[in-house]
């Protein structure tokens, strides 16, 4: 699943380790959902959504957004 994490945790200055810190998920979590290599639990999402201050819609995006 496609996710704009980077853009929106770098826009707020915030480290990878920071907002790992924030959600209670290690470093290598938040590098893993960056790279499309794991997708966050429903829980994690929301989390990271708050804490970046959007909705989980602004930072996941669907299969048929990415086409376009």
């Amino acid at each position: 699943m496609e996710n704009k994490i980077k853009e929106y945790r770098e826009k707020k200055g915030i480290s990878q380790g920071g907002l790992a810190d924030l959600c209670n998920v290690s470093r290598q979590t938040i590098n893993a959902i960056e790279n499309n290599k794991y997708d966050p639990s429903l829980q994690l999402a929301f989390n990271l959504a708050k804490t970046l201050g959007v909705t989980v819609d602004d930072l996941f995006l669907s299969e048929g957004e990415i086409e376009k």
